[in-house]
């Protein structure tokens, strides 16, 4: 929250106001500012910002309580005393725009507007305690100090890498914590850093001092929260700057939501805490802040409430508030659109506590007192009025009574409940024969979309599984076309649940998603937080493709070994191989010829090849004469016999 130092991107604003807590400033999904007296129970103020649609409010803050004088204004005599009373006015609220908007709770009107500084959605708002100045951070990264006085920037400064998430000034006016997911305290008299602090994984989305000491002392101690953390730290601020750790941790049952204190002056003193938690759950804590703690703190006291069924359901509690007495606490539980204000006595000597109410009564008892400027018209029963807004907020209509008789029967036209619709649906194809008309498969389709916005209404799991166990491309088509505009977004964060779940549901979920972005595509872009509202599903959808890769190659890997297992086994199978020959070539005087060419291959030594090929063509020659070779040897043997003659 704004108020408590940080904001949430998925929650909406609710703050009480400081001191004696007489009003509860909160946002609904509308986009409307409703300020709630404590005392009375009734609606206080009501304000509807110019830009509400297209610029939702993300933050809240009360500034210090100031003296404002009440009555007419005129000359007064010495004699009568001016009535001047301290309360809180002024209220600060943070846009997704970047703008900042300053709203007057005693004069019910906007005071002035806070823009042209920054280029990103606001995510925190933070009051200086004494002068009338204010802080802002936005996803811009940057923080800027507004003077109040002209309207106008004072100085801006660069916070950090990411978006600044969370705000808090000391109590003394002189330091300022700032928060993305490092903790950076800040000198506001020259805007530098004074000392950083780490530890969290995720962006910090509350911030408080829990004591106002000063730094000097070592007795400066606060405390933080971040997003989707089931604990709060506690850092202190030593003067020899060994601070780097959290000196104690309080255990949560979810993410901290709204955050009351009562501050610690002094070592003896004990700081309480309230911390209602995104759960619905009211936590108390009570702990002397004098150095580290090791082992995390439980809750010494814990509260939830629930109603008074016979399967009771949890209420969750939007905010709390410390009073003087320990027992005593101020619950807002309920929701945003009407909350239900209560002082309640807690004995927090008792580990856990379940209170339970009946929110239907006493919703009630507050609206016939409460002051509201929205006019309800009063029509006729057949008369269909179309309310803006998210699906179950809708303004009541008074029917009038009937003037004549004759108009009774006119008016007197029964409409089917719920179970008869759904056992006029058919949950199967639509007929397909030629005998059937097309105006059946609309009826069916008219049918699919009343009773899709009802199930996103009651939240009734019956009538939607019903209705998205359809498999027909067409049918889903023109339902989701057919669907209003407030339908949408439930649709969205219904189909996100179920996605998650079987992946035969997933399978049936994806045809819905993708006829919501063929039809709906515009709309969700127009949402100024489009990015938080689709968060789960992006990241969801980013997750399950990163694994597609790594699914392929075990798939591909799990084939192959798949395919060597027959086959391994097929080779195992063959017995008793033929191992005659099939084909069997002899090649003829191999032996002949493989020693006449060893005689006729000439030495690779000899000097004189020219003359051995000389002779060997002689022989051929002789050979071809003489086949027999008889004449050739007897010629050869007369010439050796001349030879030895000649040498005698």
């Amino acid at each position: 929250m704004a108020a408590d130092g940080g904001s949430s991107f998925l929650q909406l604003p609710c703050v009480f106001s400081p001191k004696s807590k007489q009003y509860l400033a909160l946002c609904a999904q509308d986009g409307r500012l409703r300020v709630w007296n404590t005392d009375s129970k009734t609606l206080h103020q009501e304000y509807v910002p110019s830009s509400h649609l297209s610029a939702t409010c993300t933050c809240i803050a009360w500034g210090p309580c100031r003296t404002v004088k009440e009555g007419p204004q005129r000359k007064k005599r010495k004699s009568e005393a001016v009535q001047v009373e301290v309360k809180p006015d002024l209220l600060a609220m943070g846009t997704a725009v970047g703008t900042v908007l300053i709203y007057s709770a005693a004069k019910g009107a906007l005071q002035c507007t806070l823009d042209g500084g920054h280029s990103g959605g606001v995510n925190c708002v933070q009051w200086h305690p004494e002068d009338s100045l204010l802080y802002s951070g936005s996803d811009d990264t940057n923080i800027i100090e507004w003077d109040l006085q002209t309207g106008k920037m004072r100085s801006k400064w660069k916070a950090d890498r990411a978006a600044v998430t969370s705000l808090c000034v000391s109590p003394d006016g002189k330091l300022l914590l700032s928060a993305g997911q490092i903790i950076k305290m800040w000198n506001l008299a020259t805007k530098e850093i004074y000392r950083k602090f780490t530890g969290h994984t995720t962006s910090v989305t509350t911030l408080r001092f829990a004591t106002s000491r000063t730094p000097d002392s070592n007795g400066l101690y606060f405390l933080s929260g971040a997003a989707h953390d089931r604990l709060l730290s506690v850092w202190q601020v030593r003067e020899d700057g060994k601070d780097k750790n959290s000196v104690v941790s309080f255990t949560l049952t979810a993410e901290p939501q709204n955050i009351d204190l009562i501050t610690s002056n002094s070592k003896e003193e004990a700081v309480r805490l309230a911390v209602v938690c995104k759960d619905g759950q009211l936590h108390f804590f009570e702990h002397f802040l004098n150095g580290p703690c090791k082992k995390p703190l439980a809750p010494s006291c814990t509260v939830q409430m629930c109603d008074t069924k016979d399967s009771p359901a949890p209420i969750p509690l939007l905010a709390a508030a410390l009073g003087a007495d320990p027992r005593t606490v101020l619950l807002a539980y309920g929701n945003h659109l009407q909350p239900v204000i209560e002082k309640v006595e807690i004995n927090t000597a008792e580990k856990r506590i379940s209170l339970t109410r009946d929110v239907q009564t006493s919703l009630s008892l507050s609206m016939e007192t409460s002051i509201s400027k929205v006019k309800t018209p009063v029509v006729n029963i057949s008369s269909k009025v179309l309310v803006p807004g998210v699906p179950g907020h809708q303004a009541p209509v008074k029917g009038a009574p009937q003037a004549s008789g004759k108009r009774k029967k006119d008016t007197d036209t029964k409409e089917m409940s719920i179970a008869e619709r759904l056992g006029e649906v058919s949950l199967s194809e639509v007929s397909t024969e030629k005998g059937a008309t097309k105006g059946v498969a609309s009826l069916q389709t008219d049918n699919f979309a009343v009773l899709l916005v009802q199930g996103l209404e009651s939240s009734d799991a019956s009538i939607l599984n019903k209705v998205f166990q359809t498999r027909k491309e067409m049918v889903i088509r023109k339902t989701v076309a057919r669907l209003p505009v407030p339908a949408v977004l439930p649709l969205v964060e219904e189909i996100t649940k179920r996605i998650q779940g079987h992946p035969f549901m997933a399978v049936l979920m994806v045809r819905w998603l993708k006829a919501v972005l063929i039809n709906h595509t515009s709309y969700l872009v127009s949402l100024p937080d489009v990015v938080s509202q689709l968060a789960v599903l992006y990241h969801m959808i980013e997750s399950r493709v990163k694994m597609f890769h790594k699914l392929s190659k075990l798939h591909g890997k799990l084939y192959l070994l798949m395919t060597q297992v027959p086959t391994s086994d097929s080779s195992n199978n063959v017995t008793d191989a033929d191992h005659t020959a099939k084909l069997v070539y002899e090649e003829e005087s191999s032996d002949e010829d493989d020693a006449s060419g060893d005689e006729a291959l000439p030495d690779d030594d000899s000097d004189n090849w020219e003359e051995e090929e000389a002779m060997e063509e002689k022989m051929a020659e002789d050979h071809s004469d003489d086949p027999d070779g008889t004449e050739s040897q007897a010629n050869g043997q007369e010439d050796m016999q001349q030879e030895e003659y000649e040498d005698d």
